[in-house]
């Protein structure tokens, strides 16, 4: 006995508990990625056959998307700009899904003609779509016009899928069920926009800031997503168009043109907090899967979703009067009307 209390008085304290401090820590970082993570698609139906277009399909939440849609037994178009990435993303899904019905078209959001060429070739491959999922984005891009003469954010976030929306709706209207999914994001709530001018084409040019032109683009697309729904229920269309934020995601390029990814320092100390803390593109995808897939929503339109959930949206984002007011300056500078 006298031998044991001398092992024991001699011995580390800290050898007895580390275990139950590693523990604790491994613990409680996997609950926190665990709710980070977001809650995952309620539902695992087939979506066989479906013809399912997704803009931004060549990495991040599109290409995490794409697999996650072929899995389910879609037909894929994935829209890309750039077509070797999209390739080489088209074909890590061809070699992980058997049987995966994926193709690539391209389609550069800047440019207006590309987005009439993309639907001109869908639409001679393809009878009907069944879903459009305008994903693409891009997020604290330097000042600059896209050759349409408009900011680049507002273009490739907003007007570019708004004039892909409004060509395709004929191939979607065929479909026993179109669906239109907006990507926006949580940033929407920092948006500002003036009734007079929605586009806010007057006020470009002055102290422009990346942040709050990528708002400005992620408002008017849920705004345009409420008039949109309300001219397809009047006109008792069967069409349904929802936006919806994927979280915070890590994995997407679009903090490239990011301040803070300058600095290798601020890199170094930024990505363990971004592993910690942001959604993985799977987990960014599922509020999009389920809306793609969920025939419990095949009568919901006009709504935001965040978290695979339908949620309430800020008083601007519910200005009908301000959505009415964009979605006609909208039609009018795509010379739609």
């Amino acid at each position: 006995m006298d031998d044991i209390k001398a092992a024991l008085a001699d011995a580390d304290p800290f050898a007895s508990w580390w275990p139950f401090v590693i523990s604790g820590i491994v613990f409680l970082i996997s609950t926190i990625r665990m709710y980070m993570g977001g809650q995952v698609c309620p539902n695992s139906n087939l979506v066989r056959d479906q013809v399912i277009i997704v803009t931004g399909a060549s990495g991040g939440i599109g290409q995490a998307l794409c697999k996650e849609l072929v899995r389910r037994s879609a037909h894929v178009i994935m829209a890309c700009r750039d077509l070797e990435k999209g390739d080489r993303a088209r074909q890590s899904i061809i070699r992980e899904i058997s049987g995966a019905s994926v193709e690539l078209v391209p389609l550069d959001l800047r440019s207006f003609d590309c987005v009439r060429r993309f639907v001109r070739e869908v639409e001679s491959h393809h009878r009907q779509v069944d879903v459009l999922i305008n994903n693409a984005g891009i997020i604290f891009h330097p000042e600059q016009r896209t050759t349409d003469g408009f900011e680049m954010h507002l273009q490739c976030n907003y007007l570019g899928h708004f004039l892909l929306t409004q060509l395709l709706l004929p191939l979607l209207e065929r479909a026993p069920q179109g669906r239109v999914i907006n990507v926006s994001a949580h940033g929407y709530t920092a948006g500002k926009m003036n009734i007079e001018d929605p586009l806010n084409v007057g006020s470009w040019a002055p102290g422009f800031h990346a942040r709050d032109a990528f708002s400005h683009s992620k408002l008017a697309i849920v705004l345009a997503s409420r008039a949109l729904a309300g001219r397809l229920r009047k006109a008792k269309s069967k069409v349904t168009i929802n936006a919806c934020s994927p979280g915070l995601v890590r994995g997407t390029d679009h903090l490239r043109y990011s301040p803070i990814m300058r600095a290798l320092f601020a890199r170094a100390l930024t990505y363990p907090w971004m592993w910690l803390f942001m959604k993985n593109p799977h987990q960014g995808a599922q509020t999009m899967v389920r809306l793609a897939t969920d025939p419990d929503l095949a009568q919901v339109s006009g709504e935001f979703f965040n978290d695979c959930e339908q949620t309430d949206v800020t008083e601007l984002a519910k200005d009908d009067l301000l959505a009415e007011k964009l979605y006609k300056e909208t039609m009018k500078a795509l010379k739609l009307e």
